[in-house]
């Protein structure tokens, strides 16, 4: 079943499309399947004590010996994050540009795995075969280095499948988007666009790295104490503009994050901010007059073991913000981390810090292609067929409504699941297939629909009850239960007692025969507690009941 045939290409997202994150991508076509991308997305509110989530790749875990690669476009998390956790199940090799595979082998390293993984490192630009399918790397501009879209060519045509991109004239690192190859993809003829959707409803332009820096220095250099700057730590353009404001400043840059050190270590691996201005540690940053320091942080999106949030909540080691001093988010907030970003910039002002985001300030462009761009690369490489992906279904319904005013002649709206045949004939959803969901749960990877994560979400939202019934051969109580309440509101113990005679009462009601059957027992006693923590609270507590019989 969903075999592709030699003469038929197919194209499937099990993460990505109708959302944003978790990206991994499939192309079939003669037997063969092809992934590009593996990643992640991160946990919210509502899950607790997951960090990590990731697709479910069951679909090609059970066709893995057709899979001819793994190809990563770039290091972002939500493009290479999951390798480590799911590659044991796939077993594939891995081929990236070097920037890319540096990052992968840190995180490798540190699962044990550095020497299971083939990564082969392919050149920016780099051409190659992973058969039935030729693959050629393109250079795109993006908010990391290094980012790469892909030509897919097959027998049936090619595919050009532009990872994350944006046009920008200026990046300060890394090289400006390939115009003249992807020009040159037009005019030999491109079957179809696979496409980045995030900021479809965006008008004009992304804008550029350079402009940020200017602004930067400007907005640096009229601070009188100290001053914190968080962004991604991934964007090392806007890492190395922080580091020159400061030393334009009179100030000394201090990096504060581990995964900002690991970046700027892999850029330095691969020949990139081989002049990037000389950092101090937080250690000796922290004896620094106020007005001479400045620190790069990690946590824009408020991750709460991240260092803008450990300063926000003066939990940090080493350094500290208090009154008079700024902490500037050069960055945008990530739907979904409103909450935790409010929080930390809320504890902030609360001390007297001034909070400069880029609400109030031009200190932050988009990595994503707003619509001016989706048109110039429509107008350049003039697709048969328009894929979007890499964004909410609304993002897509619009992206494909776009791709029409551009004269593509097909568009087709694949969400997470949707088996698409792209050639031969007009393109076609065939077929849906199973795309879930796996939550790095602590040490395992699990379902995010397990029973422990869903018990836990009840745990959180309702809080927990047990109890213990000590009962003779008969069924007849031999003591009053014992009942423990975890996260549910009983200071004068009234709740406890209630549920206790609710049991009583439970156990009188059953018959002998009943009573004779543990499991009937249980059943009726979870129940019973539930009635009455209920019609009490108005909750529904996760139960837990155990029969005790002598």
């Amino acid at each position: 079943m969903n075999v592709p045939g030699n003469d038929e290409l197919l194209f499937l997202a099990l993460g990505g499309a109708g959302e944003i994150g978790m990206n991994l991508n499939l192309y079939g076509h003669a037997g063969k399947w092809l992934m590009l991308d593996l990643g992640i997305a991160f946990g919210d509110d509502s899950m607790p004590g997951v960090e990590v989530i990731m697709p479910d790749p069951a679909f090609i875990e059970e066709r893995a010996k057709d899979l001819v690669g793994i190809v990563l476009t770039h290091a972002h998390e939500d493009h290479l994050g999951a390798v480590a956790d799911l590659w044991p199940r796939l077993k594939a090799p891995v081929y990236a540009t070097p920037f890319a595979a540096s990052v992968l082998r840190r995180k490798l390293i540190q699962a044990g795995l550095i020497d299971e993984v083939p990564i082969t490192e392919i050149p920016l630009r780099g051409k190659f075969q992973l058969k039935p399918f030729e693959l050629e790397m393109i250079t795109m501009t993006h908010s990391i280095l290094e980012p790469n879209a892909l030509a897919i060519r097959t027998k049936l045509g090619t595919v050009f499948h532009t990872g994350d991109w944006k046009i920008d004239p200026d990046p300060l690192l890394g090289d400006v988007t390939d115009e003249e190859t992807l020009k040159r993809m037009g005019d030999e003829g491109v079957l179809a666009m696979v496409c980045d959707s995030t900021n479809v409803f965006v008008d004009g332009e992304a804008g550029s790295e350079a402009k940020v820096r200017r602004n930067l220095r400007k907005l640096v250099k009229g601070r009188m104490g100290r001053v914190a700057v968080t962004c991604f730590a991934s964007n090392l353009a806007r890492v190395e503009s922080i580091a020159l404001a400061a030393v334009a400043a009179g100030r000394h840059p201090v990096l504060s994050g581990p995964a900002l050190l690991r970046m700027v270590e892999c850029a330095q691996e691969c020949g990139y901010m081989l002049d990037f201005p000389q950092h101090i540690s937080p250690q000796d940053g922290a004896y620094l007059p106020r007005d001479k320091v400045l620190y790069i942080c990690t946590g824009s999106q408020g991750e709460p073991r991240a260092s803008m949030a450990k300063i926000a909540n003066d939990e940090h080691r080493d350094l500290v913000l208090e009154e008079g001093d700024t902490a500037i988010f050069s960055s945008r907030v990530i739907p979904g981390n409103e909450r935790s970003v409010g929080r930390m910039q809320n504890a902030l002002m609360a001390r007297g810090v001034e909070v400069i985001t880029d609400r109030e300030a031009d200190i932050h462009v988009s990595g994503h292609p707003a619509r001016d761009e989706l048109v110039q690369v429509y107008q350049w490489v003039r697709p048969k067929i328009a894929v979007p992906v890499h964004g909410e279904v609304r993002h897509m319904v619009e992206h494909a409504a776009l791709a029409r005013t551009c004269q593509v002649p097909e568009t087709i709206v694949a969400p997470n699941g949707t088996l698409v045949r792209l050639a031969p004939g007009p393109a076609e959803i065939i077929d849906h297939v199973h795309a879930g969901r796996l939550a790095r749960d602590g040490d395992t990877v699990v379902q995010l629909e397990s029973n422990s994560l869903r018990d836990r979400r009840k745990l959180l939202w309702n809080g927990a009850a047990a109890a213990t019934l000590v009962v003779d051969g008969k069924g007849k109580g031999m003591a009053p239960p014992k009942v423990s309440l975890r996260g549910i509101e009983d200071g004068d113990g009234a709740l406890a007692a209630a549920v206790v005679e609710g049991l009583q009462e439970m156990l009188a009601d059953l018959t002998a025969g009943e009573r004779r059957d543990d499991k009937r027992i249980e059943e009726a006693a979870r129940q019973a507690v539930r009635r009455v923590v209920r019609a009490h609270l108005g909750k529904k507590p996760l139960t837990d009941v155990h029969i005790v019989r002598i």
